[in-house]
């Protein structure tokens, strides 16, 4: 069996994560039903405990720009799978300024839908270096151009009328997210994305000043999420507690 489709539209993403919204709110766990030209979301618990039936029916057309499934057969050619609603919502709700969302079929454990956002992760060098580098670059510019790679690179860039000043961060690594350790995310780094290729986000250089200069916890790890000038989402780790910061991405 195989499933892989891919919504690039802003307003499909936004209303296919409402529909699931939806679902998730009526159930814990329903039956996705795949076929070439629709997908079903099912639920049918037992009318005898005072059950109730669900039948949400979309046609793929209106959502997806790439769409492609086989099923179990050529006389079969469908897919049916457990899922659980709520997971998906999560994971949508990632995406929803995202430029694509790719869902395909995969097997871990068992079959299952993974979902694929173009976004990078990096590990961030120390968060004392960056504010001396920020503070310099304040002086500059009001705004910060934060980049980061899947090869391990990172740049924080200002630009004048006179000049463009930035600093690059090299030899940093990039985590790999996992259902277990950020629930919230989707697949952040898809396989055929471009590991050289930076994604990039201008964001208010005061704001990032303060949020470098205001950290009491001492994180072990701090990692930054880039959505192509979408978000910038900061991540810190500590032994017992985790903090999440959005900082408001500016447009050029």
């Amino acid at each position: 069996m195989r499933f892989r489709g891919k919504i690039v539209d802003v307003g499909c993403i936004q209303h296919f994560t409402r529909v699931i919204s939806m679902v998730a709110k009526l159930a814990k766990n329903c039956t996705v039903r795949i076929t070439a030209s629709k997908i079903y979301f099912i639920l049918s618990e037992r009318l005898v405990n005072g059950g109730v039936n669900i039948w949400c029916e979309l046609s793929q057309t209106n959502f997806f720009s790439e769409y492609a499934m086989d099923g179990l057969s050529e006389d079969y050619n469908e897919i049916f799978l457990e899922v659980v609603p709520d997971n998906m919502v999560k994971c949508l709700k990632t995406a929803q300024t995202a430029k694509s969302v790719k869902i395909k079929l995969t097997k871990k454990h068992s079959p299952c839908l993974t979902f694929e956002v173009e976004l990078v992760s990096i590990y961030m060098p120390s968060l004392k270096v960056l504010r001396n580098v920020t503070d310099k670059m304040k002086n500059l510019n009001n705004y910060v151009t934060i980049a980061a790679n899947g090869s391990g690179e990172m740049v924080l860039k200002v630009e004048t009328d006179m000049a463009s000043v930035s600093t690059h961060f090299g030899d940093l690594s990039n985590p790999q997210w996992s259902k277990e350790n950020m629930p919230a995310a989707a697949n952040s780094q898809p396989k055929d994305r471009d590991p050289e290729k930076f994604a990039e986000a201008r964001i208010d250089i005061r704001k990032f000043s303060q949020f470098l200069s205001g950290q009491q916890v001492n994180p072990e790890r701090v990692i930054c999420n880039i959505l192509d000038n979408r978000v910038v989402h900061f991540f810190l780790l500590h032994d017992d507690v985790s903090l999440q910061y959005f900082m408001p991405v500016i447009s050029s």
